[in-house]
C-alpha cells in the first residue's frame, strides 16, 4: 500500500472520530451518528490533504519507512479538520432550521 493511501485512510478515520466527538460534545451541532461520521470523514480527508500540502514533512515520504511522527500528525490533522467541518455544517444546519 502506498504511503499516500495510508495517510488518506488515517485522515478519514481520524476525521470521522473528530466529527463524532464534536457531535457528542455539542448536541446542538450534532448531525446524527451517520451525518457526523460522513462530515467528519470528508473534513478529515480534505483538511488532511491540505495540511500535508502545506507541511510536506507530514507526508512521511522522506523517511522511506513508517514514520510515527508523520502518522500522528496525519491523525491529529484529520481529526481536527473533521471536527471543524462537522461543527460548521451543524451550525449552518441549526441557523437555517
Amino acid at each position: 500500500m502506498s504511503g499516500m493511501l495510508v495517510n488518506l485512510i488515517i485522515q478519514l478515520v481520524a476525521g470521522a472520530i473528530g466529527g463524532n466527538a464534536v457531535g457528542a460534545a455539542a448536541k446542538d451541532m450534532s448531525l446524527g451518528s451517520l451525518g457526523n461520521t460522513i462530515a467528519g470523514a470528508i473534513g478529515g480527508g480534505v483538511g488532511g490533504q491540505i495540511l500535508t500540502a502545506l507541511i510536506p514533512m507530514l507526508s512521511g515520504a522522506a523517511a522511506g519507512g513508517v514514520d510515527l511522527g508523520a502518522l500522528a500528525g496525519q491523525a491529529v490533522g484529520g481529526g481536527v479538520a473533521g471536527a471543524i467541518l462537522t461543527a460548521i455544517i451543524g451550525a449552518v444546519k441549526n441557523k437555517t432550521a
